[in-house]
């Protein structure tokens, strides 16, 4: 058994700053958990404090049913992989695998045999007697994997080890590993910051922020139930709308209204919200998704509801080939928020240089045919809006 339990887990660092709050989280033994979030949010601590490279200062790790606070690393049954490699340069590839194994006083039949077959389960057994200067960086990653795998341990902790990689590389490589631990079974915690990765690899998907684990969830329930702005803007790219809205009923229907938008909304949006009641007719922030709309032009007639359209002039059009990007504004007010605020800084922007107005990216089917400055209309599906509290930025249910 090597599940991993963090129970009321705390860092504080001396001079006072608070890293970790109160994080408890549960890695099921053979699980792969992502751990994601902004720089700076405190998830590879939480990794090297389970690894045993930081002090923990409040509350209780466990791998399997041994607390681990005061026990050292080496031995902790852990095994970890890092963004830089950390392989020795003078050695081969096979004494790099093997080294943790002889240190042990493992047989060398024994270290032999493990490491051809970690070898030849990520496919470097060519590579055995080249030193690591002679490696590509994916080829250098596949080694610092083997040298983990070797040690059989009770859980894998891998620090953003495809960081170093290109894009083409790290796709791949991601795949990789997901082939692997469907193999190993091994039970992983994963830090990245990289929102992509973590949702293609993760069994689950624990998001922090500035040190408080905000929610863990399956990467589809994540994208589909944000508990908060936070989480919405954060998951998903290109990330999601958001826009000051409000609910109003008229003429036997319920509409959403923002900016110039007039949306209809389905009763049945309510009943599974109930606590939308308490906001009718006060300002509340709207999240919508870009692949929510589509072009009206390439909607059939017969399903096509006028109630669900608005008009929106092209700032910007990128075409993908498997999609379209239109990128537009509404003239109201950008939702600025300590959350919003957070996650422009994460992505390199600065809230004082939006303007009076709000930005919206709409992705949209590459068959409809738009030109930046063109007026379009656009279908918005209303039954999958995000609404969260303006105050709070907890998502409304």
């Amino acid at each position: 058994m090597s599940a991993i339990t963090f129970e009321s887990v705390g860092k504080v660092y001396p001079g006072g700053f608070r890293a970790i709050t109160d994080v408890n989280l549960e890695i099921g033994d053979g699980e792969f958990v992502v751990m994601v979030g902004p720089s700076g949010c405190g998830k590879s601590t939480l990794l090297r404090m389970l690894a045993g490279l930081e002090e923990i200062t409040e509350g209780t790790i466990m791998i399997g049913d041994r607390v681990v606070n005061g026990i050292p690393p080496k031995d902790r049954d852990i095994a970890m992989v890092f963004q830089n490699y950390a392989l020795y340069p003078h050695m081969s590839v096979y004494q790099n695998m093997s080294y943790s194994l002889k240190l042990r006083g493992m047989e060398k039949d024994e270290i032999r045999k493990r490491v051809e077959q970690a070898a030849r389960t990520l496919e470097i057994t060519d590579f055995l007697d080249r030193k690591p200067k002679a490696l590509s960086g994916g080829q250098r990653q596949r080694v610092a994997m083997g040298r983990a795998i070797v040690r059989e341990p009770a859980a894998f902790l891998m620090d953003e080890p495809l960081s170093n990689l290109d894009a083409k590389l790290r796709v791949q490589m991601r795949s990789e590993l997901g082939e692997l631990h469907k193999r190993l079974r091994t039970t992983t915690m994963y830090v990245t910051h990289d929102q992509v990765e973590a949702m293609t690899m993760g069994d689950r998907v624990a998001v922090i922020r500035k040190g408080i684990l905000q929610q863990t969830d399956t990467p589809r329930q994540l994208y589909d139930h944000p508990v908060n702005v936070f989480i919405g803007g954060f998951i998903g790219s290109p990330s999601m709308n958001f826009i000051y809205g409000r609910i109003e009923s008229a003429d036997d229907h319920v509409w959403v209204v923002a900016g110039e938008m007039r949306l209809r909304i389905d009763r049945k949006l309510l009943a599974e919200r109930p606590g939308l009641a308490n906001y009718t007719n006060k300002e509340l922030v709207l999240g919508i998704r870009p692949e929510y709309f589509e072009a009206a032009e390439v909607i059939p007639s017969a399903t096509l509801d006028k109630d669900r359209l608005m008009v929106a002039e092209a700032d910007l059009v990128e075409e993908l080939g498997s999609e379209t990007l239109i990128h537009f504004s509404e003239k109201v007010a950008p939702v600025i928020t300590p959350d919003i605020q957070e996650l422009l800084a994460d992505q390199g922007q600065d809230a004082e240089v939006l303007g009076d107005e709000t930005k919206f990216t709409a992705r949209i089917s590459p068959r409809a045919s738009v030109e930046p400055g063109q007026r379009i209309q656009l279908a918005v599906d209303t039954s999958t809006i995000h609404f969260f509290d303006k105050e709070t930025g907890d998502a409304i249910y």
